[in-house]
């Protein structure tokens, strides 16, 4: 049985995240990390609320024993500065992934990218040089295995 952390389960790709681990049968637990309360109840969710995600170390201390993180956080570069993209593509998502990482070293852990998605972080577009940046960080991670998923388009649930 596995126990999984899924951020960003309140967005298009999380509730997807969140729907297929809630009905897997290898799935006993549900950690979900997020700024809010779900209204979704479920007795495989475990709530993690941390209304400063950017200063969640000491609720993230307490997630230990999870085989998995799907991070599905992220925000749309439009209208951002590079300095704010990065904070939260980069700074956020780098720091929750140190903390797991450190206290779940055998999880893998799961980002959600997206197409055009710069390596050499060094192209003309701000958005895919911060996710770049993002990737090959998140590479580096002391964890079981790390998998970049860069989708073109993501067509909704209805």
């Amino acid at each position: 049985m596995m126990k999984v952390i899924i951020s960003g389960a309140t967005g298009m790709v999380g509730q997807g995240v969140l729907r297929e681990c809630l009905t897997a049968d290898d799935v006993e637990q549900v950690a979900v990390v997020g700024r809010t309360k779900l209204t979704q109840v479920h007795p495989k969710i475990h709530q993690v609320i941390c209304p400063d995600l950017m200063h969640a170390d000491q609720e993230l201390e307490r997630l230990q024993g999870f085989d998995a993180c799907f991070f599905c956080l992220g925000v749309s570069s439009s209208g951002m500065s590079e300095e704010r993209y990065r904070q939260v593509t980069y700074d956020l998502t780098l720091g929750l992934a140190t903390v797991l990482a450190k206290n779940n070293p055998g999880m893998t852990f799961v980002y959600v990218s997206g197409a055009g998605t710069d390596s050499s972080e060094q192209g003309k577009s701000m958005w895919a040089r911060v996710k770049g940046a993002t990737e090959n960080a998140l590479q580096k991670l002391s964890v079981a295995g790390v998998y970049l998923f860069r989708p073109g388009v993501i067509q909704p649930f209805v």
